[in-house]
């Protein structure tokens, strides 16, 4: 007894890990159908280590007994096909940014606020929170439940895999050339990003804010609740996976270290990995392939009162975005939120 479940957005960077994590994990997968654009139609990809899957064309895809659609095909694709889907009878969990300040649309981070999935039964969708925010708040939740989150400074450092597989490509095409005297080509990024960081990821906005900037504290307070202040530096580094986050926070109640070591230690979702030493502390490199969100560097920050200062570290094509996905397919199940349906 299973799930029909149709992955959307198959064949790029966060679809592809989306349907390793479906295999890894053992999901209750009665059929899988791969979408994507009718350009990559009939393409095979891998689904565990025996079966390989032709790729369908999501234009023409009839969504009508399928039981789950886990979408990453661009925003634009996503507001159009996820309404098709939802209105099809399928649960949509969309990884795109399209639907995620919508009102009646449920921003999830099951590790925070899985009570959220009620709300999906009226629309049939649910939003995957960006990823940059989806590994700041699963480390904050702990410490909000503790000492209650009052403001956040954050600076990332985005890998460019966060800008799909032509941002990897650019960085890999760039480092090689840098070596042979190419000059660089940048079409992905608006500098160059070999050897270099950008501070610089999606539009700017008339604040002087970028959109990604913009979207971490927008997110962090419909999925925290409350009035939580964030500020947002993000920034894209010559790393291919991992993003990185130095988070300071201020908290309303005061702030006991070891009280924070300890929850952390036990939170789900996040594994403390902080030694005063050489290599006490988390890198990208370590985080690859990995589930959980790390985090290091743990100390009180003396400049405002009740203030705590880390670093965490995720991958973000797995937690920040397909893991992240199919565990709110594993909790709506777990809260009888999906019929199982007879194989």
């Amino acid at each position: 007894m299973g799930y029909r479940v149709a992955v959307a957005g198959a064949t790029g960077a966060v679809g592809r890990e989306i349907i390793k994590t479906l295999a890894e994990r053992d999901f209750p997968v009665d059929d899988i159908a791969v979408l994507a654009s009718a350009r990559s139609v009939g393409q095979e990809i891998s689904f565990g280590p025996k079966r390989v899957l032709k790729v369908r064309n999501l234009d023409t895809f009839d969504f009508a007994g399928w039981d789950i659609g886990l979408f990453s095909p661009g925003a634009a694709v996503s507001a159009i096909h996820a309404p098709r889907a939802a209105a099809a009878g399928c649960l949509v969990i969309d990884n795109t940014s399209h639907f995620r300040m919508d009102h009646d649309v449920p921003l999830v981070v099951p590790e925070v606020n899985p009570e959220a999935l009620q709300k999906a039964r009226r629309r049939r969708i649910v939003a995957n929170p960006n990823c940059s925010t989806i590994q700041m708040v699963v480390a904050l939740k702990p410490l909000h439940d503790l000492f209650t989150v009052k403001r956040v400074v954050v600076s990332t450092y985005q890998a460019v895999s966060g800008a799909g597989k032509e941002g990897m490509d650019e960085l890999f095409t760039q480092s090689k050339g840098s070596f042979v005297g190419d000059p660089p080509t940048s079409e992905q990024f608006t500098r160059p990003i070999a050897f270099n960081v950008i501070p610089h990821i999606d539009r700017f906005m008339d604040d002087g804010f970028t959109k990604e900037e913009w979207k971490m504290a927008v997110e962090t307070r419909k999925i925290m609740g409350g009035d939580i202040r964030v500020v947002a530096t993000c920034v894209r580094v010559p790393v291919f996976v991992g993003h990185s986050e130095s988070v300071v926070v201020e908290f309303e109640e005061p702030v006991d270290l070891e009280q924070a070591r300890a929850v952390l230690r036990e939170a789900p979702g996040v594994i403390l990995h902080d030694r005063r030493e050489d290599g006490g502390y988390v890198t990208p490199i370590d985080c690859v392939g990995e589930d959980a969100t790390y985090v290091s560097r743990l100390r009180i920050d003396p400049t405002v009162p009740n203030g705590l200062a880390f670093w965490c570290v995720s991958d973000n094509l797995r937690k920040g975005a397909a893991l992240n996905a199919v565990q709110i397919a594993e909790t709506m199940i777990a809260l009888d939120l999906l019929a199982k349906k007879a194989a």
